[in-house]
């Protein structure tokens, strides 16, 4: 008797079932995982440019004792960068300045809102802000940087 072992030429069907399944799992996990980051990542820019601004109009209060007009301000009303917009201050507010970003239209998936504002309050001659979402077309608040979402 002899017999011969055959070896294994190859995966069977079913194990590439399995891997090709595993990897399906894996990337529907991953995909929309990736782009949420990607769109919070593109964030940093309208951050800084808030950051920015909201140093001038500071400034400009602790030196004058009032708010600044947006002419007045300094800030840069029409960056147009490739994320960013525009960026204006509303200083009708009773309550304080607002800083408002505007990013591209194609930077946040359609629907999620293009826009978020760092809010002032005035005290002791200073502003204290707060960045948060804003009230016309603000960004969902999954996409905002971590310290404008509460």
């Amino acid at each position: 008797m002899n017999m011969q072992k055959k070896a294994q030429q190859g995966f069977t069907l079913i194990e590439l079932m399995i891997v090709i399944a595993i990897v399906g799992i894996l990337a529907a996990i991953a995909l929309p995982a990736y782009q949420d980051y990607t769109v919070r990542a593109k964030m940093a820019e309208p951050l800084a440019l808030l950051g920015e601004a909201k140093t001038s109009v500071t400034e400009y209060f602790v030196t004058n004792n009032r708010l600044p007009t947006a002419a007045a301000s300094g800030i840069r009303t029409n960056p147009d960068t490739d994320i960013v917009a525009s960026l204006s201050l509303d200083t009708s507010s009773v309550a304080g300045p607002l800083l408002i970003v505007t990013m591209q239209s194609d930077i946040v998936p359609a629907g999620n809102g293009t826009s978020f504002v760092l809010s002032g309050t005035t005290k002791s001659g200073t502003i204290e802000w707060k960045c948060k979402p804003g009230t016309s077309n603000a960004v969902t608040v999954k996409y905002l940087p971590a310290n404008c979402r509460g």
